[in-house]
Order: structure tokens, then C-alpha cells, then sequence
């Protein structure tokens, strides 16, 4: 979220900025919300200045009002009980549009919108090369008997999906690794964070209130709690309305839990495998700093979702997004894309944002140095998803016969070095 005022500087820097990113920003309606939230404040401050003057004067008389004080008095309370309300209702009707205006991208980063490609920064590794046409994780996984697809349906509808036997074991394996990496290498601490958490929440990450349509929402007793979709959303709202010491900072976290999504928007898509599924597994990085470190916060979590797919040995590449393709929270970000050889083409595995200031001023995340204070710098990204890497560790490592090599970094995590055609795991 914004401070209104920068928004309605006469500079209009926020309004050109908004507009590389294809936000139309209304400077009168918000003029208006902002106007009237102050004649709201003024109001209500006067009758306070007069009650307490009124309340002075009445202690003059040791506490015997005269009956026309009395009479005035209860005027005023009810004025101002009538003026709090009002009150209330400007500043709800301010933040109703503050809350869906996005981020502000960074002046790095490249025009474009979301049909235009995005800007390639670098690649690692070479593209397998196969003697064989390679097949896609759903023929490698349904042939091997590792995934099942058909039962998963049956179970939860579409885009779910079941792994059995050794594709369950490299699932479990591969989050085992990436937790034990991030924590024992990269420096974050891990949680074990709730997957249902309340509107105040999601609000304070961005998916709320624009996103309302991509979450699943559950409602029991008139209590109402949301299915995240990603850690990044309990891991930035543990400190919703706290203050954190400078010295204490940066703060590393990290989590792995399953994401909920509706995945409203993608109809038609990924509608096969474990690309794009209502329900998948996740080891989420978060960092949160003082917001002029924000860019070197930037630089180590995309390295230590870099150093994720180099030790499993898995080429991809990695672009920076445009301005009109960055999400709601962001004002920069990298996708890493591995290769998958079943799809012919690059698909995101991990996606690393800095949210600069706009995440802790939603969730009142702040930084405390001498006597001031200020809000937090928020950063997040993927290390990474499981059931993405899940694909292209099969598609990147199958052999002609359909039997799939196991990473070194994996092999102790998993106690085989290969699944054979038949999903046997092999020692």
C-alpha cells in the first residue's frame, strides 16, 4: 500500500509509474477520499477541543455544571460519536482504494506488458541433449506408475495429482534437500507456519482484496479463514504490527507448506500434470530489511534460488519481467525458467520479488533505528516448487527407455540413483 500523499504529488511520478505497469490511477477520486478523510479529522478534532474546553470549564464550577453546560455537553458527545462514524467511513472508503492500487515498479525495470517477452539476464547449463524424442512427466510418470493422474480425479476433480512409490519418495526427498540447503547454507531459519489465515492476512500480502477470485476461502461458524497461496503469507504477517530493530535485521525465513490456488485466470492451461494445480508443495523464501538494503536482498535470494537448480544439475535461464507483467506486490522481479524438454520450452519454477516498502506498510511491519521509525522491506520467492522441480528433474534426466537418473545432491535423500521404466527404485 501507498501514502496517499506521495500518490498526489504535483510531480505525478506515481501516476507515470503506475501507467508503465497499465494501472490507470484516478487522481480526482482520490483527491476527493483524501479531502474528506481531512474534513473528517477536522471536524471531529474541533469537537473534541470543545468538549475538553467545555470539561475545563465545568471543573472551574468543582464539577457542578451549570444546567446549560449539561445540556451542551451532551450535544457535543453525540457530535462526536456522529463525527467518528463519519470518520470511519472516510478512511474505510480511502482504503478501499488504496488497497487495490499495485505496487510501484522500480525505475530498473524494463517496459513492456505481459505480451511482450521478457528480458533475459543469464542462463546455466546446457539444453539435455537426447538421441530419442523425449517424453513429457505425465508419459514418464503414468508409464512408470509413480504418478496417477486418473485416481487423483476421482479423489479432488481436475488439477490434482497423486505420486506413489518412488515419485512420493523424490518428492519427499527433494524438500528434505531444499530445507536442509537453505538452512544449513543459504542462513534461513525454518517455520512451520498455519495453511489457514485470516482476511487481515491476506490483506496485508496483496492477494486481498483484488485477488478474491484465485483463493479458496472456508467459512465455519461465521469465522472465516483462507487456504494461502504460498508461505510468503504467514511468513510476512508473523510480524504484522511489530516493530524490528535494525540490528536484528536482515531477517531469513523459510517454509515449506502446500499453496491453495483457484487458479481462476488459467483456464484451459497446463490442464495436464503437475504444472498448474489447485494443490501443490512449496519451499518459500522470505527476507525483510530496511529498504534501502532491499536490492542486495534481492541479489541473495535469487542466488540462493539459483544455487537450488545448479546442484540439482538442472539447466534454466533467468529474466527480469516488465512493467506491465510484474504481480501486485512487486516492484522487481526475476523468473527462473527451467528447461523442460517434453514441453519444448521454458516454464517458471521460481518467481524472487522485492515488494519494497509496500508489503510493511500493509501489515505494519516496521524498522526501528535511534528513535525513528519506518516500515520494513519485504523480498520473496520460491526455493523452490516441488512439484515443478518434480517435472523437470524427470524431464531433464530421462533416458530412451523411459528410466530416470537421480542427482548426486538427491541420491542421499533418496536412497536410489535412478527410477527404472517400471518405477522400481534402483540402488
Amino acid at each position: 500500500m501507498h501514502d496517499p500523499r506521495h500518490l498526489l504529488e504535483p510531480s505525478a511520478e506515481a501516476v507515470r509509474r503506475l501507467a508503465r505497469r497499465g494501472h490507470r490511477l484516478d487522481l480526482d477520486e482520490l483527491g476527493k477520499l483524501v479531502a474528506h478523510r481531512a474534513e473528517a479529522v477536522g471536524h471531529r478534532d474541533r469537537l473534541r477541543a470543545q468538549l475538553k474546553e467545555l470539561s475545563r470549564t465545568v471543573g472551574a464550577h468543582h464539577g457542578q455544571p451549570p444546567a446549560a453546560a449539561a445540556g451542551t455537553a451532551r450535544g457535543l458527545k453525540e457530535g462526536l460519536r456522529a463525527a467518528d462514524a463519519e470518520l470511519r467511513a472516510a478512511e474505510s472508503a480511502l482504503e478501499e482504494v488504496m488497497l487495490r492500487i499495485p505496487n510501484l515498479p522500480a525505475d530498473e525495470v524494463p517496459d513492456g506488458t505481459d505480451e511482450d517477452p521478457a528480458r533475459e539476464v543469464r542462463r546455466w547449463g546446457a539444453r539435455p541433449d537426447f538421441d530419442f524424442a523425449p517424453r513429457d512427466h505425465v508419459d514418464l510418470g503414468t508409464r512408470a506408475g509413480i504418478l496417477d493422474l486418473q485416481r487423483a480425479g476421482r479423489l479432488s476433480g481436475a488439477r490434482f495429482a497423486v505420486l506413489r512409490g518412488a515419485g512420493a519418495a523424490l518428492e519427499r526427498a527433494l524438500t528434505s534437500f531444499l530445507l536442509d540447503l537453505h538452512t544449513r547454507e543459504h542462513g534461513y531459519v525454518e517455520y512451520s507456519v498455519p495453511h489457514l489465515v485470516t482476511r487481515q492476512a491476506m490483506t496485508g500480502t496483496g492477494q486481498l482484496p483484488k485477488f478474491a477470485d484465485d483463493l479458496f476461502a472456508t467459512r465455519v461458524a461465521e469465522r472465516e479463514l483462507f487456504l494461502i497461496p504460498t508461505a510468503e503469507v504467514p511468513l510476512v504477517n508473523l510480524f504484522q504490527q511489530e516493530t524490528l530493530n535494525a540490528d536484528e535485521l536482515p531477517l531469513a525465513l523459510t517454509a515449506h507448506t502446500s499453496c491453495f490456488r483457484s487458479e481462476a485466470g488459467s483456464y484451459g492451461r497446463d490442464t495436464r500434470g503437475l504444472v498448474r494445480l489447485h494443490e501443490f508443495a512449496k519451499v518459500e523464501l522470505v527476507r525483510i530489511c530496511p529498504a534501502e538494503e532491499a536490492a542486495e536482498q534481492l541479489r541473495l535470494l535469487t542466488a540462493h534460488a539459483e544455487d537450488c537448480l545448479r546442484r540439482l544439475g538442472l539447466h534454466y535461464r533467468v529474466v527480469e519481467l516488465r512493467a506491465g507483467d510484474l504481480g501486485f506486490s512487486a516492484r522487481r522481479t526475476y523468473d527462473l525458467e527451467v528447461w523442460l524438454p517434453g514441453q519444448d520450452s521454458y516454464r517458471e519454477i521460481s518467481s524472487v520479488s522485492d515488494c519494497g516498502t509496500f508489503q510493511g506498510r500493509r501489515a505494519g511491519v516496521r524498522v526501528r533505528r535511534g528513535g525513528r521509525k519506518e516500515f520494513a522491506a519485504t523480498l520473496n520467492g520460491s526455493g523452490l516448487p516441488v512439484g515443478r522441480t518434480v517435472v523437470a528433474l524427470l524431464e531433464q534426466n530421462q533416458r530412451r527407455d523411459g528410466s530416470v537418473t537421480i542427482p548426486p545432491a538427491l541420491v542421499p535423500y533418496t536412497g536410489f540413483r535412478e527410477i527404472a521404466a517400471d518405477g522400481r527404485p534402483v540402488d
